[in-house]
C-alpha cells in the first residue's frame, strides 16, 4: 500500500514529532539532544523553515514549524537522516534510530499554532522532567531560548508566544 501523501503548501504550519524506534531513548544525553537541535538549525537555514516551538524529549521530539516554500518533507528527511547519520557514526552503529516516518499534523496559523505552541512548551513539564512552575528550565526547549539575545534566527517566538500571553516576539 503507498503512503499516505502529505499536503504541503507555502505558509503552512505544522506539528511534526517522531520518536525513537521501540521507543528508545534517542536523545538521553546532552550530546545526543544538541546535535538534534544543530541538525534543526542546519536544516531551517537550508530549506527556509520557521520554527515557532520544539522539545526534545528523551525518547521523541515535537516542532511546531511553519514552511515558507512547499518542502516539510524534504526538510525533515534531511533533518533526520543527518542527525540519524550523526547519531550512528558517533555511537559506532547502525540501523534506524527513529521509529520510522515521522508524523506531520497541519495546524491553522494564529490561535492553532499557539496553542500547538504552548503544548509543547509544556510537554517536559507534564513528562516531570522540569517543575511546571518553571518550564523555561528545560534547556532542550525553544522556551528556554525565548528573551534571550543570542536566540537562533529560525527561531520565532512571536505567533507561538505572542497570541497566547499576548507579548510579541
Amino acid at each position: 500500500m503507498a503512503r499516505k501523501l502529505r499536503v504541503e503548501f507555502a505558509g503552512a504550519c505544522y506539528h511534526a514529532l517522531n520518536r525513537g524506534n521501540d521507543r528508545r531513548p534517542i536523545f538521553g544525553t546532552d550530546g545526543a539532544a544538541e546535535s538534534f537541535e544543530t541538525c534543526l538549525d542546519e536544516a531551517c537555514a537550508s530549506f527556509a523553515g520557521r520554527v515557532h516551538a520544539f522539545a526534545i524529549m528523551r525518547n521523541h521530539f515535537h516542532l511546531a514549524v511553519e514552511t515558507p516554500e512547499p518542502n516539510l518533507s524534504e526538510g525533515m528527511k534531511w533533518l533526520q537522516g543527518t542527525w540519524a547519520t550523526r547519531f550512528n557514526r558517533f555511537r559506532g552503529e547502525s540501523g534506524r534510530p527513529f521509529q520510522g516516518r515521522y508524523q506531520a499534523f497541519s495546524v491553522q496559523p494564529g490561535h492553532g499554532l499557539a496553542h500547538l505552541a504552548h503544548s509543547i512548551h509544556l510537554n517536559p513539564a507534564e513528562a516531570k522532567i522540569v517543575a511546571l512552575e518553571n518550564p523555561a528550565s528545560d534547556r532542550w526547549s525553544s522556551l528556554h531560548w525565548f528573551g534571550r539575545k543570542d536566540r537562533p534566527a529560525w527561531l520565532e517566538p512571536g505567533d507561538g508566544l505572542g497570541r497566547k500571553w499576548g507579548t510579541a516576539g
